[in-house]
């Protein structure tokens, strides 16, 4: 532990120095140093923007912008003041970091609404290169405004610039935007303490989402599963392994996804690997009910003897290589802050900055385990029949572990099945079908009214299955009349190729929604059961063209898709106007509420 602990500090240090030292590193080309994009903000205005890699600039008097066809004509840009550089180049300069954009003015004959403007610019790297003029392209659609906040030109320049600034005030709605974008260009534009701070607190919001849950009574099983003799010392320790295996493999998977584009944890999510999987939570949980006892064999013990007294209370590479699996198997789901991360290693290929952020991203995520694996052992009661009881609880979590993960890859009614009969038998160990003794304890009654209600549950669910449900939350949802039956749902055509989603749009006619789904993806189903389902969100999407493109087999034709868009996994939509073009700076990334949502629909249907 102490040697990765090391290792893991000399890295942090390099990829610091790395940040502030740009001679450390080789120059990019020229495209990913300034990355050039332009929007129509209305029809007379235009806003062009440049993302300037860190550690390069752009010379403000090298700027010029031309328009094409030349029936149209540009007004005088409106460059921002810059940054009073002295180069060596040319001498006393102004330049440009970070973000640059500058509001254009346009004019085009009416009929006129493609356009496409071209970016002249030249910039230099700090560690002693300058790049040559070069031209960028980008296409404009006058009649397709960007869903952009109001411009406020009304603020003078500060004293001695000689120029006019301008200022974007909060868009309209905080919501309408591409997420995993911006929290690509704080990576881009943020210092490196700025960046690991930030994506730590995206791994605390990560923490509380469903795709973590299950790591819960894992640590805990691991935890309890020790007995007694473990100290709160020791429980910290292992579930610091625990929190660093997860961490890393973030890290690692992350930093190959961004630089492959494809998802490690996808190709993980098949019945041979979710099988094997939860076998072992079946074990684990099998030898917490007293069916055998988990241990190495006497000769190997005898082996190991000496280094006992290290290892007293679990095995810390075990407990770190359960980490590993964890992150890779129960947590594939992408968010808005892991697909920022990935969008930028992919455009930048700096994937040391990229893995850090991702390495903070799994200890915000991993900091309340630590608090579960503490307070684990803080509950453990004194040796006693208590102790059994806990054992037996945390074995029926693993179980429930067990069942979850196996959803997405066996039949929903095999599953059903599994909640059935670990619902049942639970209820019966906690004696729901034995008489109380007339002076039973107030606890004897409790776990008497859990098992009862763990039966008739278990019941429900087998009526369900055998009804026709396949939803757990709703078994006897199959049972109620027409009348009752919910009516808000909507209906999704299927793609599975680009081919399929181009010859799809050329026909639409009215705005399209493409959802990348997989039935491994929690987020997914969660968007279909609290989001889609919404009838406010329903009448929106009643006025689109609906695609769905489920990837879980995970095929060539479906990580062309993903890559098409910059996308690295589900869930994912993405918006089209009624002509098939994409709606830019428009997308979601993970789940989102109902609410939020349809402000996002609104801004697409306008």
């Amino acid at each position: 532990m102490r040697r990765f602990l090391t290792i893991l500090a000399a890295l942090a240090a390099l990829s610091a120095l790395a940040a502030t030292s740009p001679a450390l590193a080789d120059p990019v080309a020229p495209e990913q140093a300034f990355e050039f994009s332009a929007r129509a903000l209305d029809a007379e205005t235009i806003e062009a923007t440049y993302r300037i890699r860190k550690g390069y600039y752009l010379y403000r008097g090298k700027l010029g912008f031309g328009i094409d066809p030349e029936s149209a004509s540009l007004g005088t840009a409106e460059l921002p003041p810059g940054e009073q550089y002295k180069d060596e180049f040319f001498g006393e300069s102004e330049i440009y970091r970070g973000t640059l954009r500058i509001l254009i003015p346009v004019s085009a004959p009416e009929g006129v609404t493609q356009l496409s403007l071209t970016g002249n610019s030249q910039g230099c790297w700090d560690g002693g290169i300058c790049y040559p003029p070069m031209a960028q392209y980008a296409s404009l659609d006058l009649n397709a405004p960007a869903a952009v906040g109001v411009l406020d030109r009304s603020l003078s320049a500060p004293a001695g610039t000689g120029g006019t600034t301008q200022r974007q005030l909060a868009p309209e709605s905080s919501l309408v935007g591409d997420e995993s974008g911006r929290v690509a260009g704080l990576l881009r534009d943020a210092s490196f303490a700025l960046v690991l701070t930030s994506f730590f607190g995206f791994g605390l919001l990560l923490a509380f989402t469903p795709c973590v849950f299950p790591m819960i009574p894992i640590l805990s099983g691991i935890i309890v599963g020790q007995g007694q003799r473990i100290t709160r010392g020791r429980a910290f320790v292992l579930s610091l392994a625990y929190v660093l295996g997860m961490a890393v493999t973030y890290a690692l998977a992350g930093v190959a996804a961004g630089l492959s584009g494809t998802m490690l944890t996808a190709a993980l999510q098949n019945v041979w690997v979710l099988g094997s999987f939860a076998v072992v939570f079946v074990l684990l949980s099998l030898s917490m009910f007293g069916f055998y006892e988990l241990q190495l064999p006497s000769s190997v013990q005898s082996r190991l003897s000496s280094t006992a007294s290290h290892q007293k209370g679990g095995s810390l590479g075990g407990v770190t290589v359960m980490g590993v699996l964890s992150a890779l198997i129960v947590g594939p789901c992408v968010a808005a802050p892991l697909a920022g991360a990935l969008l930028y290693i992919a455009q930048t290929g700096d994937g040391v900055l990229g893995g850090f952020a991702l390495f903070a991203m799994g200890l915000g995520m991993g900091a309340p385990l630590l608090l579960v694996g503490v307070g684990t052992r803080s509950m453990l009661p004194r040796v006693g029949p208590w102790m059994e009881g806990v054992k037996k609880t945390f074995g029926v979590m693993l179980l429930a572990v067990a069942v979850w993960m196996l959803t997405p890859v066996v039949p929903a009614a095999a599953t059903m099945l599994a909640w059935t009969a670990l619902l049942v038998f639970s209820g019966i160990f906690l004696h729901a079908l034995d008489p109380l003794p007339h002076n039973a304890r107030g606890w004897q009654r409790f776990w008497k009214g859990a098992g009862v209600v763990m039966l008739l549950s278990g019941a429900a669910m087998l009526i369900g299955t055998l009804a026709g449900s396949r939803d757990p939350l709703q078994p006897l949802a199959v049972l109620r009349t027409e009348a009752g039956a919910p009516s808000a749902q909507v209906q999704f055509e299927r793609v599975d190729s680009i081919a399929q989603l181009d010859a799809r749009l050329a026909t639409a006619g009215r705005p399209v929604m493409l959802d990348f789904y997989a039935d491994w993806c929690v987020s997914c189903k969660e968007m279909e059961r609290f989001t889609f389902s919404d009838p406010a969100v329903v009448a929106r999407m009643g006025r689109m063209l609906l695609l769905k493109a489920d990837v879980t087999a995970n095929n060539d034709d479906h990580k062309a898709l993903l890559q098409r868009f910059n996308l690295f996994g589900p869930p994912g939509i993405i918006f089209f106007d009624p002509n098939g073009r994409e709606v830019e700076h428009i997308r979601v990334v993970g789940f989102m509420r109902a609410g939020p949502f349809g402000e996002i629909l609104d801004a697409v249907l306008r």
